[in-house]
């Protein structure tokens, strides 16, 4: 691989880095509002949508990882 195409694949895996670091901040918000929940809204509709959001959140997170993963297999 090239420079130049190094220098553009580094600067996609800085943006997706850059998206990884705002979905930890939304995903510690979420997790915060769901555990600051009432006892007795634990179970609720409102707590499991919670709770998928901040799963489906790390799914997101996960991939973005993957993704920088290959990235750097793909720079090597």
């Amino acid at each position: 691989m090239n420079r130049i195409r190094r220098k553009a694949l580094a600067e996609i895996q800085a943006k997706i880095e850059e998206l990884q670091s705002e979905l930890e901040t939304l995903m510690s918000e979420e997790e915060e509002y769901r555990d600051n929940m009432p006892e007795n809204l634990w179970g609720s509709e409102r707590y499991e949508k919670a709770d998928t959001a901040c799963d489906n959140i790390s799914n997101a997170m996960d991939g973005l990882q993957e993704a920088i993963d290959y990235i750097e297999e793909a720079m090597e």
